[in-house]
């Protein structure tokens, strides 16, 4: 499965979360570092909803960007 994720860049980190699983979420210093963590963060968070009998939600969140005029 694909899941979206939302990266976003802190004052001294980097902080990451999966709008289609609620409480997915993880966070380190560099954007890489993130990148891994929010990888395992997914895998162990479809694992749990496994084992606790959950249904895996389906990815249905798509991320785009919007060109906006500015001044």
């Amino acid at each position: 499965m694909r899941y979206a994720i939302v990266l976003e860049r802190g004052p001294t980190s980097y902080g990451a979360y999966v709008p289609d699983l609620p409480g997915c979420v993880a966070a380190a210093e560099t954007r890489e570092e993130t990148l891994a963590l929010i990888r395992d963060a997914i895998g162990f968070h479809l694992e749990e909803l496994r084992q606790d009998g959950v249904a895996v939600p389906k990815p249905l969140s798509t991320a785009e960007y919007v060109e906006v005029a500015t001044g």
